[in-house]
């Protein structure tokens, strides 16, 4: 089938590289020309495991190519993808809908035959209805159907995701709109990968109580966590003890420094505005937002701590390992080592870090600190060191080598990777988090 994408960031580029390689002519559409020229030159405008050959590969086969002109991409189409930013709106913290209904009025400038229109964008619930008004008013003669396909892809790891998914759901009120997403889709079909079918509201909601109920599993296991350390506990083997319930789920129960990225934050406050427009509240929710922001903060007093307090902090130099906000990503959207670093500085302390992709990110987001070229020139001469991201690369140092170059070495283990007693076995003073 021939499917437009409009948007190349994040989750345009996956998608439509995926579907390109089902064997549907794909073309990805973005207005950042500079973006398109490096998409055709073979380089990756994000990092993403396996990315740049899945790219690769379907370019060459000539089932994916990069525009910056929409109409050409979008006439005969027989489905466009709205995959545009949905950035959480300056002031009021609503889903600022700008860029797709941009996008739908140049759609509906130019389609020329019948055809699905599919947000593909994470968009609140009613989104699916204004796409469809303006489509209606702007092109009142056109055979066009418009449906809403949440993404549920994990940074880092979506490319598996969106070939191995738990569910694909489609929110779609015409049945020719149902068969034609049917058809995109059969490749996952004929892999037993289920397909909901809802209406198009439904599906718009789903994804964003999908995302709200993962973060409150992160922010209630971080809870535990705090209590673990007041009581004596090991919040590891409490997130086993509860995890191996089948109810429960052992996945996002792992304690650290909070949620951040694309996603949970921004989704997680746009539920919030909807259900306040709707007079709705979600309490649970509200309180997991207030949780998840203060902890960031905390999670900097606790290395504050581990130095012996502010008085005794100020002057000392904290070597920061990990800046994503999780692994495998360059993606330093809300990550919890903004606030950190925050806390650190604000109490005096100088920081020096190392992540393997998100350097060049942090470096504009936080020139402040100093930029090392791996994890032991980072903690060359620091006080402390604090893991912050749990990268495949900080889960095998070489501890000893680590601590070496420091005065009384200490270790904050905000993702729980050391045993304690391999730390101190190492010369570290160590510290981690509900353990």
């Amino acid at each position: 089938m021939r499917i437009t994408m409009i948007g190349s960031g994040y989750v345009g580029l996956v998608s439509g590289a995926c579907f390109s390689d089902f064997g549907h002519q794909v073309t990805c559409v973005d207005k950042d020309a500079g973006k398109i020229d490096a998409l055709k030159a073979g380089k990756m405008p994000i990092y993403e495991p396996g990315l740049d050959q899945l790219v690769a590969g379907n370019v060459a086969a000539g089932r994916l190519t990069f525009t910056t002109e929409l109409a050409p991409a979008v006439d005969g189409a027989d489905a466009i993808f709205i995959a545009v930013g949905t950035p959480s709106r300056r002031g009021d913290g609503h889903a600022d809908l700008t860029y797709v209904f941009e996008a739908t009025r140049e759609i509906a400038a130019a389609i020329t035959g019948p055809t699905v229109v599919v947000t593909k964008s994470t968009v609140p619930v009613g989104t699916g209805d204004k796409v469809e008004a303006i489509l209606r008013e702007l092109r009142p003669e056109a055979e066009v159907a418009v449906v809403s396909n949440p993404e549920f892809l994990r940074e880092g790891a979506a490319i598996g995701d969106f070939k191995r998914p738990d569910r694909i759901v489609i929110g779609a009120e015409d049945e020719r709109a149902q068969a034609v997403m049917r058809e995109i889709y059969r490749p996952l079909y004929l892999n037993e990968s289920p397909i909901l079918f809802t209406g198009r509201r439904t599906a718009e909601l789903i994804k964003y109580a999908a995302n709200a109920f993962l973060a409150t599993k992160i922010t209630f296991i971080n809870e535990i966590a705090d209590l673990c350390e007041v009581v004596g506990a090991n919040v590891q083997d409490v997130s086993r003890g509860i995890g191996l319930d089948k109810r429960i789920g052992a996945k996002f129960l792992h304690a650290g420094p909070g949620y951040g990225g694309s996603c949970f934050p921004k989704d997680t406050l746009a539920l919030l505005k909807t259900a306040e427009d709707h007079e709705s509240p979600v309490r649970i929710v509200e309180a997991v937002v207030k949780v998840n922001d203060s902890r960031k903060r905390a999670m900097g007093r606790k290395v504050i701590a581990a130095l012996g307090g502010e008085a005794a902090a100020k002057g000392k130099t904290v070597a920061l390992l990990g800046l994503t906000f999780k692994p495998n990503t360059d993606d330093m959207r809300d990550a919890p080592s903004i606030a950190i670093v925050q806390s650190l500085i604000d109490a005096g302390v100088t920081v020096r870090a190392f992540d393997p992709e998100g350097m060049a990110a942090a470096k504009a987001l936080m020139p402040e600190i100093e930029l090392a070229e791996d994890a032991y020139h980072a903690a060359r001469g620091a006080d402390a060191v604090a893991i912050v991201t749990e990268w495949d690369v900080f889960r095998a140092l070489d501890l000893k080598r680590l601590g070496a170059g420091m005065a009384a070495p200490v270790m904050v283990d905000l993702r729980n990777i050391y045993p304690p007693v391999e730390a101190e076995r190492a010369g570290f003073r160590y510290s981690s988090i509900g353990r």
